[in-house]
């Protein structure tokens, strides 16, 4: 990604679920996270749509079209997984200093903090973020606002100043890559498989859960992608 991109970025961001075994008789197989999880009892294999434990709902397996629409998927795959932690750290960061800043009544002490925040999260993340691609820039984008609720051109607009969110959009549109960018599995093919992704991501343990700013009824737009005919 461009610096002006990474610089945007970085200031934003200033289990695997145990099937535990409770009877010898039950015991649960696992396959690839687009197939099936079953249950195996007293050497009787059946497919279950639920599993008796904290009301997890499991994900039927997902059909691909052709073999070169499974690979674009586990790539999409791959690069939503490496970026999900940064989205969910720029909220995580979003929340508590906006929850930190309602404490603090002077604007000069304010700012101090804000810096502050945003120093330590350069710091932290700046080399991890420069190895990032522009496809996944563009996932990492989107899902920031799948996170927060805003854009990366609203956070960095509230956050510094206008001026400054116009320039990094502008430089960012020189790449492909517009900070304005929402999220919108309900519209966009592309967003609900990665929605899908993070959902079967969740129940296998590999991403770490966190509730979208808005709520997404994903088994809705299951059906609807799902069942959709190709124009």
């Amino acid at each position: 990604m461009h610096i002006s991109i990474k610089l945007s970025i970085f200031f934003i961001l200033s289990t695997y679920l145990g099937l535990s075994q409770e009877d010898d008789a039950y015991r649960y197989k696992k396959t690839d996270s687009t197939e099936y999880i079953y249950m195996i009892i007293e050497g009787d294999t059946l497919p279950r749509q639920f599993i008796d434990l904290e009301e997890v709902v499991l994900l039927s397996k997902l059909k691909f079209a052709s073999s070169e629409e499974r690979r674009n998927y586990l790539i999409l795959r791959r690069r939503t997984r490496k970026v999900y932690p940064y989205a969910k750290l720029a909220s995580d960061r979003l929340y508590t200093m906006n929850r930190r800043l309602e404490t603090i009544q002077s604007k000069s002490l304010r700012r101090t903090y804000t810096k502050r925040i945003q120093k330590y999260i350069e710091e932290e993340f700046t080399d991890e973020l420069k190895k990032l691609t522009k496809s996944e820039g563009r996932i990492l984008v989107k899902l920031i606002h799948r996170q927060t609720g805003e854009t990366v051109f609203d956070l960095v607009k509230e956050l510094r100043t206008g001026w400054r969110a116009f320039w990094y959009n502008t430089t960012a549109n020189m790449f492909d890559i517009s900070l304005k960018t929402e999220f919108h599995p309900e519209e966009i093919k592309e967003d609900f498989l990665i929605e899908d992704i993070l959902q079967r991501s969740f129940q296998e343990g590999i991403l770490e859960v966190q509730l979208p700013a808005k709520h997404i009824d994903y088994f809705e737009l299951s059906d609807r992608w799902m069942h959709k005919k190709p124009k």
